[in-house]
């Protein structure tokens, strides 16, 4: 049985909170005709930015759960993955489930059985660069390759040593890459930009994390699912208060809103419960049972779960 590993669930609440702003800002078309410096803010430190720290612990999630179950259990899980993500898709058309599920059932499952560590960080690394390519065009492509590396460096286990070395480096190459961008425009630069800077803040979050810190972002975290949805449906229903407003505030205010009240609700409903509701719900469809979900007592919280999918 496997306790909860708190680095990882700070750094998917770190990137739940980081698509909110993002999603929220990419809906609002008024910035296409009547662009505002806060557009180019979010772009050039934002946009791109979060989804492959996401990717990158998809890659993770998945080692973790193959840690005492089998590969069909994990197709049974990315089925359901997917099946939210066409109910999700019935709302919101830019939601990323239906990828996840699909490339981690074409990539990550046959990579489970390939040498694990540089092989598969290696293989990664190429699918990132192939997806890069102008010719390719990134996007959702990026997904596969981002996972292999997500899994790879897992399977590594890089010393702490580098956390500060690697951090000035991606964050240099992410300030030099953002400023040649803002010069040429060139879309495989921004795409090289951002990568550097998912990077930079993954390892700068790991640097300066703290307890109160990491208890502020955990239960965003290991309720990723719930709030993601919930996040993308509050983005709908404001989509006419965004479009009405030419500053583009409004878009740093409701996801600021939307990440407090999920924070508070996560920490409220996590007291009382050990998986979130969307996460309760992917559980018992994986594995076609009723999980126990509610605690019995405050100390329940830091026992080993009794289901080894602790993603």
């Amino acid at each position: 049985m496997k306790t909860r590993i708190h680095e990882l669930d700070a750094l998917r609440g770190f990137a739940v909170g980081g698509i909110m702003l993002v999603n929220t800002w990419q809906h609002v078309e008024l910035k296409k005709t009547h662009p505002v410096g806060l557009d180019w803010f979010v772009e050039a430190l934002f946009q791109s930015r979060f989804y492959p720290i996401f990717s990158l612990l998809f890659g993770i999630s998945f080692l973790l759960f193959l840690q005492g179950n089998s590969r069909l259990a994990l197709l049974s899980r990315l089925f359901w993955l997917f099946c939210f993500g066409v109910i999700q898709h019935q709302f919101y058309e830019g939601e990323v489930l239906t990828d996840y599920a699909f490339y981690g059932a074409l990539v990550l499952l046959p990579a489970s059985f390939l040498p694990p560590g540089l092989p598969v960080l290696l293989l990664g690394l190429v699918g990132v660069g192939w997806a890069a390519h102008p010719a390719v065009g990134g996007g959702v492509l990026l997904i596969p390759g981002l996972f292999l590396a997500g899994m790879g460096i897992w399977q590594l286990r890089p010393p702490r040593s580098l956390l500060l070395p690697g951090f000035a480096v991606s964050a240099l190459a992410s300030v030099l890459l953002t400023l040649a961008w803002t010069s040429t425009n060139d879309w495989t630069v921004y795409s090289a930009a951002a990568l550097a800077g998912a990077a930079a803040y993954v390892l700068g979050l790991v640097l300066i994390l703290r307890p109160w810190l990491s208890a502020l972002l955990e239960p965003l975290g290991r309720m990723a699912l719930t709030n993601y949805v919930s996040g993308t449906a509050v983005i709908i229903l404001a989509l006419p208060l965004l479009e009405s407003d030419r500053s583009r505030w409004s878009v740093v205010g409701l996801a600021a809103v939307t990440l407090v009240a999920q924070g508070l609700f996560s920490r409220w409903w996590l007291a009382q419960f050990r998986y979130g509701p969307l996460e309760w719900i992917w559980r018992c469809l994986t594995w076609f049972r009723m999980v126990p979900n509610r605690l019995q007592s405050s100390r329940d919280q830091n026992r080993p779960l009794p289901d080894p999918g602790v993603p």
